[in-house]
């Protein structure tokens, strides 16, 4: 892959932050209210004091926004964007497949053979139905290749998982007939670079920053109003 290709893939990542992921989350916070919450009365109280050290009211809109806000509501974005992710990447590195089932296709970098790649999101993120699904894609594509005169080998059927490290048990399934390529690994065989995975993971955090995006701003202030809320509740 060229060095333009791979600037390419950057600057769209950064577009896709921009464009899907920054705004849902920013709507997401924006829409947090006492009521968004299922509030385990059991633990709230101990996490509260856990957090910092008393259970305020400050302190128990803390402990509820800082899970949703950091964890839950981001991650579900960016699961539930992660086609258009995908689409974008296969349009700017120039790997789009026309092959059912199939998302990318792609030279690869280290050992030269063509790839056709399902990409997926992390490395817990299908279940078993997808396992079936994904050997189903791949047999369909073995079907074409024998009437095509195809040069396909097993290895050149491969999920990409765009993240991660540890693959979750159905992702191993997979990978005892296919290949499963995970993070940094993926990146590598697709664009050459080592290091890609990494400069792309820091790409999206510098769209915070040259953006002007105020997070803990916006964050204190969904904390102050959840508080007051608690306050006028006669608490949790």
């Amino acid at each position: 892959m060229t060095e333009e290709q791979k600037k390419a893939i950057i600057e769209s990542g950064k577009n896709y932050f921009r464009t899907f992921i920054i705004p849902k989350h920013l709507e997401n916070l924006q829409k947090l209210r006492l009521k968004s919450f299922d509030v385990n009365p059991f633990l709230i109280n101990y996490l509260a004091a856990f957090l910092c050290g008393n259970t305020k009211p400050e302190s128990i809109a803390k402990a509820l926004v800082y899970p949703r806000i950091l964890g839950t509501s981001i991650n579900t974005s960016f699961g539930q964007n992660i086609q258009i992710f995908i689409s974008q990447l296969a349009q700017v590195a120039g790997c789009a497949s026309g092959i059912d089932g199939i998302d990318i296709e792609f030279i690869d970098a280290l050992d030269g053979r063509k790839k056709y790649c399902q990409c997926k999101a992390g490395p817990q993120t299908i279940n078993k139905d997808d396992v079936d699904t994904i050997f189903g894609h791949f047999k369909r594509l073995i079907g074409k290749a024998r009437l095509d005169r195809m040069p396909l080998q097993m290895d050149d059927m491969i999920v990409g998982v765009l993240y991660g490290e540890k693959i979750s048990a159905n992702y191993k399934t997979i990978a005892t007939t296919y290949p499963v390529y995970c993070g940094a690994e993926f990146w590598e065989h697709l664009t050459g670079d080592v290091t890609f995975y990494y400069e792309l993971a820091r790409a999206f955090g510098d769209v915070v920053e040259k953006d002007g995006i105020n997070g803990s701003s916006l964050i204190l202030q969904k904390i102050e109003e959840i508080a007051e809320e608690i306050k006028n509740n006669g608490g949790i």
